[in-house]
């Protein structure tokens, strides 16, 4: 088996009757894709409220082959930060606190702290070194409890990445000062207000924090891989490390109820959701990203997390609602999603076909050895192992890469290519990593 955070199938386009069963073709998709190992979790699928898939794929724990279903329990990692960004909301509704108030108001000797404020906490606009981006603390410290110095010192001391407010860039960091804020403007901890605010009126009865001490015979492993030849068990990371930014764990059914509290204005008015939608910066607001489909606002996170990831979309002039969640940190959530809301919305679909490959000699392959750098926080060492080429990301498990063609890889398990480039000289400069719809230069660097 082979693990990895790059590479990819092909693609064939099918051009189904619209006539045949909606719910038939939406399992037949994720069918599909497990199948070919790029899900592994279970989903949930809902247009005009009406649950059309609520089921789940693959391994719940591989090693006792015990299946995922519709109460497996999962981390959701980013996905966290539209509960914390409610919190946030609910306690201004309460006046004790404002998304306008200085961080130095919480934290008086924050370096610049009178400079940032709680909404540029809650929208990607502070400027405050996202502390994931240290990939010696996540590759050897994150199934440790961590307290709240030990995480701010990840982070306080470095200096911004721009002046506040004029400019985005994605950081934990900020969502784990609100959580830290939260505490201090509530007197009770983060994970209690979110209790009170959220989980109990809405009955979210298998979403909690401590995903390390959870005894639930639902409960599942977080893979780095997983495919029919083996399975790579991923740590679980500590909830005072993801925290406010990532810790909690829930269900499909738990995040169902979340979307039509917000649908029926519960939790949060219509007004403050309003607030909420309205993007700052990069098309994100207050824990979640906007776009369009047919004309219409889609509201979306994803979340990554050791062993997870996951992806909740909506809909809310259809009251369409999409929910993936995975146990495996190579799934293809991006482009599961995209293929779903062809289905809903009545348009051509693609479904994955695994690619061939071509034997290539190894003195060949090692002609493409080096590291090369994605972006700075993120290298990708290539070399050659048994044979076959390798691609080791930072902090993640190392992935066989497949030639297609002269210079042109794949990985069987994602939907990421790399297609290496040459100077005037035919000598190896780089590679274009192709994912998402997204082709990044990547130059390499030794």
């Amino acid at each position: 088996m082979k693990k990895s955070a790059l590479f990819l199938i092909a693609v064939c386009t099918v051009f189904l009757s619209f006539g045949q069963d909606v719910k038939a073709r939406l399992d037949t998709i994720l069918d599909t894709y497990a199948g070919l190992h790029k899900f592994n979790g279970s989903a949930l699928i809902v247009k005009n409220g009406l649950v059309l898939l609520d089921k789940g794929y693959g391994y719940r724990n591989a090693a006792n082959n015990v299946l995922n279903d519709d109460k497996t329990i999962y981390q959701l990692g980013s996905i966290t930060k539209q509960f914390t960004a409610a919190v946030i909301q609910q306690l201004q509704e309460e006046k004790k606190l404002n998304v306008k108030d200085k961080l130095s108001k919480y934290f008086p000797a924050y370096p610049k702290g009178d400079s940032i404020n709680i909404e540029q906490l809650m929208t990607h606009t502070s400027g405050i070194y996202n502390y994931t981006n240290n990939s010696d603390f996540m590759a050897n410290e994150v199934s440790k409890p961590a307290s709240r110095e030990k995480i701010m010192a990840l982070f306080k001391d470095r200096p911004l990445d721009f002046s506040p407010g004029t400019s985005w860039s994605y950081s934990n960091s900020g969502y784990s000062l609100l959580g830290y804020i939260i505490a201090i403007a509530s007197g009770r901890p983060y994970e209690e207000l979110v209790r009170k605010y959220i989980f109990s009126p809405l009955q979210m009865t298998h979403s909690g924090f401590d995903f390390t001490h959870l005894k639930s015979n639902e409960k599942a492993t977080g893979y780095f891989k997983i495919d029919n030849k083996n399975a790579v068990p991923a740590p679980i990371v500590d909830s005072s490390v993801s925290f406010s930014a990532g810790a909690i764990y829930s269900t499909t059914g738990d995040l169902f109820r979340w979307h039509t509290a917000l649908q029926q204005n519960i939790i949060l008015s219509k007004n403050q959701q309003e607030v909420a939608y309205t993007p700052v910066k990069n098309n994100y607001g207050y824990g979640w990203g906007t776009d369009s489909v047919e004309g219409k606002r889609r509201l979306s996170h994803s979340g990554g997390i050791h062993g997870f990831t996951t992806n909740i979309s909506r809909v809310p002039a259809d009251n369409v609602c999409i929910v993936l969640l995975s146990n495996a940190s190579d799934g293809t959530l991006g482009d599961i999603t995209k293929t779903i809301f062809n289905v809903l919305y009545n348009k051509p679909y693609e479904l994955p076909k695994e690619r061939n490959s071509i034997k290539v000699p190894e003195k060949k392959l090692k002609q493409y050895i080096g590291e090369y750098e994605i972006r700075p926080a993120l290298h990708v060492l290539i070399s050659v192992k048994n044979g076959e080429l390798v691609a080791s990301p930072t902090g993640q498990p190392e992935s066989v890469i497949y030639a297609e063609r002269e210079d042109f890889f794949f990985v069987k398990e994602q939907d990421i290519q790399i297609e290496f480039t040459r100077n005037e000289h035919k000598e190896v400069t780089g590679f274009i990593l192709h994912q998402g719809g997204a082709d990044i230069p990547c130059k390499k660097i030794k």
